[in-house]
């Protein structure tokens, strides 16, 4: 496997890597709707990334904070949509709509990747891309339903919809502008000083709903859970997945986050006792195919420039 194949492999598994942490996360801020606000939750998360992450990449901050100044305000727009309000938004949706509503929206994000990747990169949308997006919008609307398509007829939108929405349109931006991230930061500098900065503008808001809302009770259920999210799901998935990006770069990544519904349904199997059936086979044989399909690149294009190998360092 020549190095060219080798990275790309790398790249896909960053993407796998960092779906599957997330779909664990789910789960876990599913239990934690009922407890935890949204933006505190939000908060603690981001906090405990903060923390868990700092003596790892503290150096590397020190050393490139000419470069981080001198892009402040790429960082700090990256940092408010990706961490700031990404997250809050979907905590803030899982308050007023269904978790099958949520699932049908979610599965827009990849979307979204591949037509603003058409607009900023000009990377054209071929029939294998459409085709594959049909595949995998099947596929998890199947894993949804539970083959029962007349489920969608009866499906009634709310606030938390466009809370989802938005949330999706917001991180297939934060995607896009990953693929911008200067060549002169490097992966450690970038997710500190965005972690930082995106907990930053969480903290008035943190203030605010600490006031006006009843004080939370953290047993240490809730707090096992916000360490999960916080550690895995905040530092580990971002970590991967902005490898992914600019190795692969945000359309191919966009398509590996099919994958989550299939890992989301073998953690409800172990951990949950949820059933698998014929159902969920025909869903993932669907999403692996649109996967596939999706990313089968001519061997005349160069899946990966020069500029993604600097910035992957």
């Amino acid at each position: 496997m020549n190095n060219t194949r080798r990275q790309a492999l790398s790249g896909y598994l960053f993407a796998l890597g960092a779906t599957a942490i997330w779909s664990g996360n789910f789960i876990v801020a599913r239990g934690l709707s009922d407890i935890v606000p949204p933006i505190s939750l939000a908060f603690w998360r981001w906090a405990v990334a903060v923390i868990v992450f700092l003596p790892f990449a503290l150096k590397p901050v020190i050393a490139e904070r000419q470069q981080l100044l001198q892009n402040i305000r790429y960082l700090s727009l990256t940092a408010l949509l990706g961490v700031t309000v990404f997250n809050t938004l979907i905590y803030v949706a899982g308050h007023t709509t269904s978790a099958l509503n949520l699932s049908l929206i979610a599965i827009t994000f990849p979307i979204f990747i591949i037509v603003l990747s058409r607009l900023f990169y000009g990377e054209k949308i071929t029939a294998n891309k459409m085709l594959g997006v049909a595949l995998v919008t099947g596929g998890v609307v199947l894993l949804i339903t539970k083959g029962k398509l007349s489920v969608l007829h009866n499906i009634s939108f709310a606030v938390g919809d466009l809370w989802m929405l938005s949330a999706s349109v917001i991180f297939a931006i934060y995607s896009i502008l990953v693929k911008q991230k200067p060549k002169s930061i490097s992966i450690w500098a970038f997710q500190l000083s965005t972690f930082s900065i995106g907990l930053l503008f969480l903290f008035p808001f943190f203030i605010w709903e600490s006031i006006t809302v009843e004080p939370v009770n953290y047993d240490a259920t809730t707090v096992l859970s916000i360490l999960y999210v916080g550690i895995f799901a905040s530092l580990a998935a971002f970590v991967l997945w902005n490898k992914a990006i600019v190795t692969i770069g945000p359309s191919k990544s966009g398509m590996i986050y099919y994958t989550l519904p299939l890992f989301s349904g073998f953690l409800a199997y172990f951990f949950l006792n949820e059933n698998i059936g014929m159902i969920h086979l025909f869903s993932a044989l669907l999403i692996v195919a649109g996967i596939l399909t999706a990313n089968r690149v001519s061997k005349k294009i160069h899946p990966i420039t020069t500029q993604d190998q600097d910035s992957s360092k």
